[in-house]
């Protein structure tokens, strides 16, 4: 049986880029979500990949950059990135983005 009830507690923190840190909280092929703890002005670099991506702010304030525009995203905000777009964020305000990935990462977990 999958695991179906996910405690914080038991995951532990990674730390892929200064200023950020994350825990993959659940997984499997099809779907991915993420918790990323961001200090501020730590910079999540522009990048695209081919998941869909939807991502709400759970805290703090994020610069969005979505295929070259930009908007200002507050706790209760949330953005979606269609496949291959380029996007980023910068943290005005440090803060936690939950991330929804279709299909998984694979880059992120060893599946």
């Amino acid at each position: 049986m999958e695991k179906v009830f996910i405690e914080d507690k038991d995951i532990s923190w990674e730390f892929p880029d200064p200023g950020i840190r994350r825990k993959v909280m659940a997984h499997n092929d099809q779907l991915m979500l993420v918790k990323v703890d961001f200090e501020q002005g730590a910079v999540g670099t522009l990048h695209h990949h081919y998941h869909t991506q939807i991502s709400h702010v759970e805290s703090g304030v994020f610069e969005v950059e979505i295929d070259g525009q930009k908007k200002i995203l507050r706790a209760g905000d949330a953005f979606y990135v269609p496949s291959d777009l380029v996007h980023g964020v910068v943290c005005l305000e440090a803060g936690v983005l939950i991330d929804v990935f279709n299909p998984s990462r694979k880059d992120f977990v060893n599946l």
